[in-house]
C-alpha cells in the first residue's frame, strides 16, 4: 500500500472519529446547556497540554529529520571516499590500477542496486557488501609500492578505505528505526489526550467548529505520519537515497 494512501486514510479516519464523537456528544447535551460555562481551569489546562504536546512533536520531528540528514551524509562520505580511491590509484601500474578500480566499481554497483533495497526490507546491511568492501581493502593494502611516488599515495589510499568502512558502519547503524518505542507510546497517548480535550470545551455542531475539529485531528495525524516516515532513514518514502553513488559513479547506472 502506498504511504501517501496510508496518510490519507489515517487523516480521514482521525477526522471521522472526532466528528462522530462530536455529533454523538452533541445529542447528549441538554437544550438549555450554556457552553460559556466551561470552567476557566479547563480552558487553561487544555491550552497548556496543547502547547506541551506541540513542543514534544517539534522535538520528535527535529530528531528524526536530523537522523535522516546524518544518514544521507554518511552515504555521501562513503561515495566520496570510494571516488577518491579510484582517482588516487592513477599513480599505480595499469594492472593494479584497473584491479582496484574494478573492485571499487563492483562494490559501488552492489550498494546501489542491491544493498539499498536490502536495507529498506531488512533494516540491516547485506553481508555480501561487507565481502566486496573487504576485497577492496585487500586490493589496496596488499600492494607493495614500487617507488617513493607510489609510496606517498599508499597511506592516503588506506585511509580512504577506512573512511568507507566507517561510513558503511554508520549506514548500517541507521538502517533501522531510530525512534525508541517508549517515545512512540508518549506521542500516541499525547495525541489521544490532546484531541480528546476538544470535547471538554463544549463545542457545538456548527460548520465552523466541525471544520476546525476535523482539521486539528487531521493535522495531528499528519505530523505523526511525518515522524513515522522519517523514523527509518533508509526504509520509507522520504528516506536517504543512493544519489551520491549515482552522481560519482554514473557509468554504473547508465
Amino acid at each position: 500500500m502506498s504511504e501517501w494512501l496510508v496518510l490519507t486514510l489515517a487523516m480521514a479516519a482521525a477526522c471521522a472519529v472526532v466528528l462522530t464523537i462530536m455529533v454523538i456528544n452533541h445529542r447528549r447535551i441538554p437544550v438549555d446547556d450554556d457552553p460559556s460555562e466551561t470552567p476557566d481551569v479547563i480552558e487553561y489546562m487544555t491550552m497548556m497540554i496543547g502547547v506541551v504536546y506541540a513542543i514534544v512533536l517539534g522535538l520528535a520531528i527535529a530528531g528524526v529529520w536530523e537522523a535522516r540528514s546524518a544518514a544521507q551524509e554518511t552515504v555521501r562520505q562513503e561515495a566520496q571516499a570510494l571516488h577518491e580511491i579510484k582517482e588516487r590509484v592513477q599513480v599505480y601500474p595499469v594492472a593494479v590500477r584497473e584491479r582496484i578500480r574494478g573492485d571499487v566499481d563492483a562494490y559501488a554497483s552492489f550498494v546501489v542496486s542491491h544493498e539499498f533495497p536490502y536495507m529498506a526490507e531488512h533494516s540491516s546491511l547485506d553481508p555480501r557488501g561487507t565481502q566486496l568492501l573487504e576485497k577492496v581493502r585487500r586490493s589496496v593494502s596488499d600492494y607493495q609500492p614500487a617507488n617513493d611516488f607510489e609510496g606517498e599515495a599508499y597511506q592516503p589510499l588506506v585511509d580512504q578505505v577506512t573512511v568507507v568502512d566507517d561510513a558503511r558502519g554508520a549506514r548500517g547503524q541507521n538502517a533501522g528505526e531510530t525512534m525508541p518505542g517508549v517515545v512512540w507510546f508518549g506521542l500516541i497517548i499525547g495525541a489521544l489526550v490532546t484531541v480528546g480535550l476538544i470535547f471538554t470545551l463544549q463545542i457545538r455542531r456548527t460548520g465552523k467548529e466541525l471544520l476546525l475539529a476535523g482539521l486539528f485531528s487531521a493535522l495531528i495525524a499528519f505530523l505523526l505520519f511525518l515522524i513515522w516516515d522519517f523514523d527509518a532513514p533508509f526504509g520509507r518514502g522520504m528516506a536517504a537515497t543512493a544519489g551520491p553513488f549515482t552522481d560519482l559513479f554514473p557509468h554504473l547506472t547508465g
